[in-house]
């Protein structure tokens, strides 16, 4: 149980890849407090798992700040909460924009300030993982924002990495491909639109919500205590071919 004892705050830990952190984590030992915007979700989770739930909408900078002070010290940080509207370049909106921009780079970096803040005056250690996306790095038809989302956030993670790391603060992140939750299955359920990207993968497949999990883990874990400022692809050789 390399956790136990350690406490981790996941962000958008209601659904998908975030469940699945909360899940594994629970699982190897660790405290998680768990922040999401749906509380039948974070109820749900604290019955399978003991979750302490703490439910927020990140896209207030106010409440966000408010739910990393209730959540209290921590171990880790997983910023996993992630949103995208699909909108063509000539079709973007700043409803879109802000939507986006707000939850998958302003709120992850509220909540890695808030945590780094906590963690230096507790003395410092600990570790943070964001998670980002292989949509930082290839250009995929709807994806503007969210694409500059992600790619905002890998070269934040290297500016969090530099300034935290005489603090013994490691930052990492992963960047995952597709990854089966419960809403990209069915959305990625047809052949004709799932089979032309999954041949671009060498492993022949998307990833699993625990796969990614995993890898986050691995990143928190003393497994991985000389990494920092690194992106992992968690993506079937997607990025390398």
């Amino acid at each position: 149980m390399p956790f136990t004892g350690k406490t981790v705050i996941i962000t958008g830990a209601g659904k998908g890849i975030g469940r699945a952190c909360a899940q594994l984590m629970a699982g190897r030992g660790a405290q998680v407090v768990a922040l999401s915007r749906t509380q039948a979700d974070l109820d749900s989770l604290h019955d399978e798992t003991g979750a302490r739930g703490i439910a927020v909408d990140l896209t207030d900078a106010g409440a966000a700040r408010a739910a990393m002070a209730q959540a209290g010290p921590a171990d880790f940080l997983i910023n996993s909460a992630g949103i995208n509207v699909l909108e063509s370049v000539l079709d973007m909106t700043e409803t879109g924009y802000e939507a986006v921009l707000g939850i998958n780079l302003r709120a992850a970096l509220i909540c890695c300030q808030e945590f780094a803040r906590a963690r230096v005056a507790a003395g410092g250690g600990g570790a943070i993982v964001n998670i980002t996306s292989i949509a930082g790095h290839r250009g995929f038809q709807d994806h503007l924002c969210y694409a500059a989302s992600k790619a905002g956030l890998e070269g934040a993670t290297r500016v969090l990495a530099k300034e935290l790391g005489p603090h013994g603060i490691r930052v990492n992140a992963i960047a995952p491909t597709i990854t089966l939750t419960e809403l990209a299955a069915e959305a990625w359920s047809d052949a004709a639109k799932s089979q032309p990207m999954m041949v671009r993968h060498p492993l022949n497949r998307f990833a699993e919500a625990e796969e990614v999990a995993r890898a986050i883990a691995l990143l928190l874990s003393d497994d991985s205590r000389m990494v920092s400022g690194a992106v992992l692809p968690v993506d079937g050789g997607f990025l390398a071919v």
